[in-house]
């Protein structure tokens, strides 16, 4: 067996949320910052293990994309998401929240489906 040693770098299935564990997702995020930002030269590895340990440590987290265009930012956040293997809970104008539980301690307890 080969050990994966970031979480991120091994595919799992992705997190499907209901309706209601969005709204409170939502909720929960209303009062954040964004954490992370996204420049204008696009997703970078760096930018992937940072989005990944902030969803690790706070398991849903504001990221700020700076790109004009709606549909690259659409594509941006959806990478984002993908890549960091994450839910995307919800968009709007440059800010996208994500959510993933962690995997050591989790805080953050849904509602259920």
């Amino acid at each position: 067996m080969i050990p994966c040693a970031p979480a991120f770098t091994c595919p799992l299935m992705p997190i499907v949320l209901t309706n209601a564990q969005t709204r409170f997702l939502r909720g929960q995020a209303h009062g954040l910052k964004a954490m992370l930002q996204v420049g204008g030269k696009g997703i970078s590895a760096a930018l992937v293990d940072e989005v990944a340990l902030a969803l690790e440590h706070h398991e849903l987290v504001k990221v700020k994309v700076a790109a004009e265009d709606r549909e690259v930012r659409d594509a941006l956040v959806a990478d984002l998401a993908r890549r960091a293997d994450a839910a995307l809970v919800q968009r709007i104008g440059h800010v996208a929240i994500l959510y993933r539980p962690s995997k050591d301690h989790r805080q953050i307890v849904l509602p259920r489906a």
